[in-house]
């Protein structure tokens, strides 16, 4: 079994462990952070309880890949939800959404790829601070059961 223990010696920079160490790799990978908001909507052309207005709290889950930099980062979480909270979720939260959207009907299916591509925007014009990071997902969910997915895969033509 293992025991709580008080570390000896903390590791320190240029004693311990060289600046060219801290990279342990060079592959892609895919880091995740998941944000929620509260919003109202109700959608056109729909005959169920959904055509009037009502709210969610929604979660979204954003999956973004890239490489790692000299110190062994791919994106600071703390840069994803500075993106976050300034290029998306001032259209979202506490908000009605048929509003403050553009023109579409405000189903999961569609609000999904409209923050998949604010995300991807928003990376894009970061684009030097990060190697290669692109979206890979967003997952929307409406209820914490149901939910819309869109995939880089299905968004992206290369």
């Amino acid at each position: 079994m293992y025991g709580f223990r008080i570390v000896d010696k903390l590791q320190k920079l240029n004693e311990d462990i060289k600046p060219e160490q801290l990279k342990y790799h060079h592959k892609r990978v895919l880091v995740s952070k998941e944000f929620s908001f509260d919003a109202a909507h109700h959608l056109h052309c729909y005959d169920g309880k959904c055509k009037n207005l009502h709210g969610h709290t929604y979660k979204v889950i954003f999956g973004i890949s890239g490489f790692v930099d000299q110190r062994g980062l791919m994106i600071d979480f703390g840069d994803i939800k500075e993106i976050w909270k300034q290029d998306i979720e001032i259209f979202l939260d506490h908000r009605y959404l048929n509003e403050t959207l553009p023109s579409m009907n405000t189903t999961a299916e569609n609000m999904v790829v409209w923050i998949y591509e604010k995300m991807s925007e928003a990376l894009k014009a970061r684009e030097n601070q990060y190697d290669g990071a692109r979206v890979e997902f967003v997952r929307l969910y409406e209820t914490p059961t149901s939910y819309a997915e869109a995939k880089r895969e299905w968004m992206e033509i290369e």
